[in-house]
């Protein structure tokens, strides 16, 4: 029987979860604005959704995903360099704790407390880089 996996790789588990979960915010607010044909179609046309909570939901998800692939980056690297739960891990847990709370701030239109959020997001990923060198 093998060792729970680490630190990081549960952290990476844990943030796909977040990512369904600002996909379905997306959707849940996009599809009652849009309708179930503009969800099922190609969308072509380009065009975002424009209500408050459809456009926020849509830009917190565009948000997630600017940073979401250094995340994955840093954990597989941490992991695979045999860095894991250190200092990197205090990082992990950082970025996934920030945005979890960044999702209903920015839904709430908290700007400064949104922006404090993906600050602390930030910081997590720095330590993880850190801890990578």
């Amino acid at each position: 029987m093998h060792g729970a996996a680490p630190i990081e790789i549960q952290l990476l588990g844990g943030s796909v979860l977040l990512l369904f979960v600002h996909i379905a915010a997306q959707g849940g607010f996009a599809v009652p604005e849009r309708g179930l044909t503009w969800s099922a179609g190609p969308r072509d046309e380009g065009r975002p959704p424009t209500g408050r909570w459809a456009g926020r939901a849509d830009r917190a998800l565009a948000n997630f995903k600017e940073t979401y692939p250094a995340f994955i980056a840093l954990a597989l690297g941490l992991v695979v360099a045999g860095k894991a739960d250190g200092g990197g891990a205090t990082g992990a847990w950082l970025w996934l704790i920030a945005r979890i709370v960044y999702l209903p701030l920015y839904l709430l239109g908290a700007p400064w407390l949104r922006t404090l959020a993906y600050g602390v997001s930030l910081a997590g990923l720095i330590m993880m880089l850190v801890a990578l060198f």
